[in-house]
């Protein structure tokens, strides 16, 4: 159990037929809330903080916090930075000890991301690490400081892509978008059925929050293994806390700290029933 690599997780999810939940969490009770849910639901997660996040959460504090609960995790946890933009942050992920980084190469062209995915997998096999990166474009941005436009990913590219890195997860572009969604999402099951097919390698679908529950089945049924859920877990924390300020005159911090913890946690537990993760340690 605890500590484990991205890749392994995922691969027992392709075989198995399940979605593995990938969190993002910005501090510690955050952390303890998503793995209070693993351990209670016997489920494999991922921990995970986008690049874009560290100016909230510095990478050299709240990554050894990551580390240090997975280990002690009583079900499998893989930590892994999502959206590494610069060598230098996946580099210091890597010394960390994460069990894999993201290299987000999907605004360059083609042959420009093969070669940046490339350079980021000779480093994380000194370490070990997984490495995910990805194919087409997912719409927004991680933190909602870009109107990004969704862009379809392209069978063909993919699995080029897939034989010249080797990459261990690849995040797909079916027209889903980070943040949270003006209206209903509108998924390309086809575009993922096409990519599913043509590249046998675990995917992974981005902008999870606001899927609905029988999308997100449909998805993993056509091969996501690997499902990113942030926005959700932020507005489950918030809720909580607004709740608790609501209902009490005064909160003391400790009481702040459980409605946290309990954000997250309810969140967590939520997706991890949706994407068939339960008994799945």
């Amino acid at each position: 159990m605890s500590l484990e690599k991205l890749e392994n997780l995922l691969t027992k999810a392709d075989k198995e037929g399940y979605g593995v939940g990938a969190f993002s969490i910005a501090n510690m009770e955050m952390v303890m809330g998503v793995i209070k849910a693993a351990e209670e639901l016997n489920a494999p997660i991922i921990l995970q903080i986008a690049e874009v996040r560290l100016p909230y959460s510095p990478l050299q504090l709240i990554g050894p916090v990551m580390m240090k609960a997975a280990i002690n995790a009583k079900v499998p946890v893989a930590v892994h930075l999502d959206h590494g933009i610069s060598m230098e942050c996946i580099m210091e992920a890597l010394k960390l000890g994460f069990t894999s980084v993201m290299i987000d190469g999907s605004k360059y062209p083609l042959e420009k991301n093969i070669n940046l995915t490339k350079q980021v997998i000779k480093e994380a096999n000194k370490y070990g690490a997984s490495v995910e990166a990805e194919i087409g474009r997912v719409g927004g941005s991680e933190d909602g400081s870009e109107k990004i436009s969704a862009m379809y990913t392209n069978s063909r590219e993919a699995k080029r892509f897939f034989e010249e890195t080797g990459v261990n997860a690849l995040a797909v572009g079916i027209g889903n978008a980070h943040g949270v969604y003006k209206g209903s999402p509108n998924l390309n099951f086809e575009v993922l059925k096409d990519v599913d097919e043509n590249v046998n390698v675990p995917l992974v679908l981005h902008g999870g929050s606001g899927i609905s529950d029988d999308d997100f089945r449909k998805c993993v049924a056509l091969g996501i293994r690997k499902i990113n859920i942030a926005t959700a877990t932020f507005m489950s924390v918030a809720k909580n806390v607004k709740a608790l300020c609501e209902k009490c005159d005064s909160v003391d911090y400790f009481k702040f700290h459980e409605a946290e913890i309990n954000g997250a946690y309810l969140n967590a537990k939520k997706h991890i029933k949706i994407f068939g993760t339960e008994n799945k340690a």
